[in-house]
């Protein structure tokens, strides 16, 4: 006999949270509420509810669960793989849709914050260490930006050929290296230093400057312009 899982329309009506989403506005739901919805249907013992309550206990809140793998979040008691799948495509929906907002109408680049401000959130999420350019035109907005690598920040793979050939194809005027260390730490490493002075020197030989590289950590970011790093 197979084991009957319990759904939210088994539940009374006032608990429901797809319901009360639609009665009430969808701002009036707590954080395990949204889960609860995008969970569906909870387990013999547990409804979603309950499931959405005990993830964010035991991750420390929606930071921490939204950067989990889908492999870490289907070993959850209740998840399972497609439920994870939902839970980081809706973590990922919502970074893209604050950098959406943030980058309406191409962003003028005024300084490290505005970048951080168009681009941290998604960065955050990210578990792999990704480096990006952003292109920038003549008025200093952001046109574009261009994944570089995925998984490692070296000098091998952040070449300036592959930093300045889309600046080139897609005529740049300037450009920002930016990159987010999964661990939180913000502290740049040898590498970030060396590898920012590199490109740093091929812009000012290309007329294609580097105005700054961004470090993206989980509770801020650095810049190694105002670090003085690109002197």
């Amino acid at each position: 006999m197979g084991v009957t899982k319990t759904t939210m329309k088994q539940w009374p009506e006032d608990d429901r949270p797809r319901e009360k989403c639609l009665r009430q506005g969808i701002e009036t739901l707590s954080h395990a509420e949204l889960l609860a919805i995008l969970l569906q249907s909870g387990t013999a013992k547990q409804t979603a509810l309950d499931i959405a309550k005990q993830l964010l206990s035991e991750h420390d809140g929606l930071l921490q669960l939204g950067m989990m793998t889908t492999g870490a979040l289907s070993k959850h008691h209740g998840v399972g793989p497609a439920k994870a799948a939902t839970l980081a495509a809706a973590f990922q929906l919502g970074a893209r849709f604050h950098e959406a907002l943030q980058m309406n109408d191409m962003p003028v680049i005024t300084g490290p914050e505005s970048v951080a401000n168009a681009y941290g959130e998604r960065m955050r999420l990210m578990n792999k260490e990704i480096c990006k350019v952003i292109l920038l035109n003549r008025a200093h907005r952001a046109t574009r930006d261009i994944t570089i690598s995925v998984g490692s920040i070296s000098a091998s793979i952040v070449h300036p050929r592959e930093v300045f050939k889309p600046a080139i194809d897609y005529l740049a005027s300037a450009i920002i290296l930016m990159h987010n260390h999964p661990s939180g730490e913000l502290k740049p490493s040898r590498q970030d230093i060396e590898i920012t002075r590199t490109i740093r020197q091929a812009g000012e030989i290309l007329d294609i400057p580097l105005l700054d590289h961004i470090i993206i950590g989980h509770s801020g970011y650095v810049s190694l312009r105002e670090q003085g790093h690109m002197e």
